[in-house]
């Protein structure tokens, strides 16, 4: 059955820290919404109304230009294994780039990851759980490696000009202003 909660509790925090993956849910004012599956020990739960997660280079930058035109995230876990659940983390989100201020302190708190761009910090509004019993069960092997093992490749100045050539806009045009100094 589901339950609706203001902040996160000790349960809901294990089974967070449980899951391999989890997705990602932005809107800007107009255009397409995107949903991003997440995962590489990427995900922090500061308290149990916060919590942060360290996005790395790919070729899309949507939930950046969402977020700096509408705050709105949602976070979803769902049980792959074990008992099911579903949780979706609803909330107001802050995106720090590596120029902003509050980059080095809080990226403190993560495994280093190559090609590490934004760090979304998630102040908790809402919590929700459902069933997740239509949920299939998956098998975890292991993570990917492809995705750090290309920025390593590529070292810090190429991911920089790759961010200019490719991570600038979101696909309906609106800026990410990854490459300017935010304070």
């Amino acid at each position: 059955m589901g339950m609706r909660y203001e902040a996160l509790n000790n349960k809901l925090i294990e089974f967070i820290r449980a899951q391999k993956m989890f997705f990602v849910g932005t809107a800007a004012e107009t255009g397409r919404v995107n949903v991003s599956p997440k995962g590489m020990d990427s995900l922090r739960v500061v308290d149990n109304k916060q919590v942060l997660w360290l996005n790395v280079t790919g070729r899309g930058n949507e939930t950046s230009a969402h977020i700096q035109q509408n705050s709105r995230m949602t976070l979803m876990f769902c049980a792959l294994e074990g008992s099911p659940l579903i949780l979706r983390i609803y909330g107001s989100a802050k995106v720090i780039h590596k120029n902003d201020a509050k980059w080095e302190k809080l990226f403190a708190l993560f495994t280093p990851l190559p090609g590490a761009r934004q760090i979304f910090d998630l102040s908790i509004e809402m919590i929700q759980t459902s069933c997740g019993m239509g949920v299939p069960y998956y098998d975890y092997s292991s993570d990917r490696e492809l995705l750090n093992d290309w920025a390593q490749k590529r070292g810090d100045e190429a991911i920089k000009q790759y961010w200019l050539e490719k991570n600038q806009l979101s696909i309906d045009e609106i800026p990410t202003n990854i490459a300017i100094k935010n304070t």
